[in-house]
């Protein structure tokens, strides 16, 4: 059942006129002017989840069912979420706009090329990037060291063939040196476009970003290279939030994409504060899980922009309690009380997680039709035995009738005080801030450092930037960087194999394990399984 409106209408629900908007067909518009009287009174709920299973949580889809059931209650909100990049859609995950009745439209072309960002900021990273060889071929006057360059091109695909690469091969392209292509939404001009307030920020930021060092050491900052207006044209409609709705006709804000196992993972700033001033309660969410999404959402989001969030919504799925619980996929169907008992583990860890920040907490189970209900009791037993808020959501069958229950338990939560608080005080030092979130939210033993990592930490702090927030990049399948510890565990390290600065984007990236900022695609893709469209 759709309930889509002309996107004009969709405008109208928040206070928009059409001279408000830029229109990209009927369905899919951008916001003219989000900078100008910004005044956040909102009050702002974030949505996370616990670990990740193949079968997917449903984090997205419990945000999109949120706001379909505060609207239904008589609510004004505003949804903010990411937008899909197309590595995860070709790649394991698929599309990224929700599920079943809880859903975004344009889901397509939401997924896809939607109003062209992820195309523009693309272009621009690989822009700096054919700069900066172009600059070294014609004279090299900033003295930039072809070894120490550490801006590196992108594509917003996973093509792991494209991690090392040699480039200027062949005589008369400039000097032959390796590069290390990421993938778009992990790259640091993303972040910038996520965490920058306005354009001039954004073009502040872009100036900071460091591209590399000279032969004697010193740091070239992309200012040198007098490029700032060429990326701002690329970039200028890029910074406009776009605006869609659900299959109910409800208004959602879809901008930027960072991924958060390698980057900080949350919709723009830009998008949440205009959000935040046109309605009263305003959804997020942060990608993965509280240990990863939902950590920098607090610690280096909410701490840029000044926001302070009022309530986390922890999402999950009997499956993958199950699936955390020790049952294989084979068996996933099957009913199971024992393993779905043993799953809640990983629950309460992030429930702890998210209690750290000072805010309230709900637990939201994504339900199923084939879920027994023996499990769906046990589920509600334990969350009663344990204490907590909890609502049980069938939006994806039954669209916002099925989350009722759901909208009603935020409200009561969002009436209840708060006192935010981040995990850590960023004047400490690199290590202690490490330190804090390996401990505190993965329950790690401890942390080491690889030789490599040790020396990239003291040229950061050598350079003044010991006292940024920590940006952890780590695999989202476990608490800890080995992805085949599963459910919670413990008397585990944490390896810290290299640092990467983001003088640009404000934060310090610490790679932890194996984790990579160019995926690979899975055996089987998500591409070879979708239907023609014609």
């Amino acid at each position: 059942m759709k309930n889509t409106l002309h996107i004009l209408e969709v405008a109208k629900k928040v206070g928009l006129s059409p001279a408000d908007v830029i229109l990209y067909g009927e369905d899919k518009a951008k916001i003219k002017s989000p900078f100008t009287d910004i005044n956040p009174q909102g009050k702002l709920i974030l949505v996370t989840a616990i670990t990740p299973t193949p079968f997917g949580e449903g984090k997205t889809t419990m945000s999109i069912a949120l706001q379909d059931a505060m609207w239904k209650t008589g609510t004004k909100s505003l949804l903010c979420l990411r937008e899909p990049s197309l590595g995860p859609v070709f790649g394991i995950k698929g599309g990224a706009t929700g599920a079943g009745r809880a859903k975004l439209y344009p889901s397509d072309d939401i997924n896809l090329h939607f109003t062209g960002d992820l195309h523009a900021l693309t272009s621009s990273i690989n822009l700096i990037a054919a700069v900066i060889d172009n600059h070294i071929f014609q004279g090299n006057a900033l003295n930039l060291d072809p070894k120490r360059i550490t801006w590196k091109r992108s594509l917003d695909m996973n093509d792991r063939g494209l991690r090392k690469v040699r480039i200027n091969q062949g005589t008369g392209n400039g000097t032959p040196r390796c590069e290390e292509f990421q993938i778009t939404v992990a790259s640091e001009l993303m972040a910038i476009m996520c965490l920058a307030s306005d354009p001039d920020d954004f073009i502040r930021r872009v100036k900071d970003i460091i591209i590399g060092y000279t032969y004697e050491g010193e740091i070239v900052r992309l200012a040198a290279l007098e490029i700032e207006d060429a990326i701002m044209h690329l970039m200028k409609q890029a910074l406009l939030p776009n605006l869609v709705q659900t299959l109910e006709g409800n208004p959602v804000l879809v901008h930027g994409g960072p991924f958060a196992n390698i980057a900080h993972g949350c919709n723009s700033i830009i998008a949440t504060k205009y959000a935040l001033s046109k309605a009263p309660v305003v959804i997020t969410e942060a990608g993965f899980a509280s240990e990863l999404g939902a950590e920098k959402f607090f610690n280096i989001k909410c701490r840029t922009a000044n926001l302070k969030p009022n309530l986390a919504v922890v999402v999950a799925t009997i499956k993958a309690l199950k699936m955390h619980g020790g049952v294989p996929m084979s068996a996933i169907y099957e009913e199971n009380t024992d393993a779905l008992a043993k799953g809640f583990e990983n629950l309460v860890q992030h429930y702890e997680n998210l209690s750290l920040f000072g805010v309230k907490v709900l637990v939201a189970l994504n339900l199923f039709d084939n879920d027994h209900k023996s499990e769906v009791k046990l589920f509600e037993k334990e969350m009663q035995k344990l204490g907590y808020d909890y609502a049980l959501v069938s939006s994806v069958s039954k669209g916002s009738e099925g989350g009722i229950e759901f909208a009603n338990k935020v409200k009561a939560l969002l009436a209840e005080e708060t006192k935010f608080e981040f995990l850590y005080d960023t004047e400490k030092e690199v290590e202690e801030k490490i330190e804090i979130i390996c401990k505190k939210l993965y329950r790690a033993s401890g942390v080491k450092y690889s030789k490599r990592a040790q020396r990239e930490l003291a040229v950061i702090k050598e350079q003044g930037f010991a006292k940024l927030p920590v940006c952890m990049a780590k695999t989202p399948l476990s608490f800890s960087d080995n992805p085949n510890l599963k459910n919670a565990p413990r008397n585990f390290n944490i390896t810290i194999r290299e640092f990467r600065l983001s003088a640009g984007a404000g934060f310090i990236v610490a790679l932890t394990g194996k984790v990579l900022t160019m995926p690979g695609l899975p055996k089987v893709p998500a591409a070879v399984n979708m239907k023609e469209v014609r």
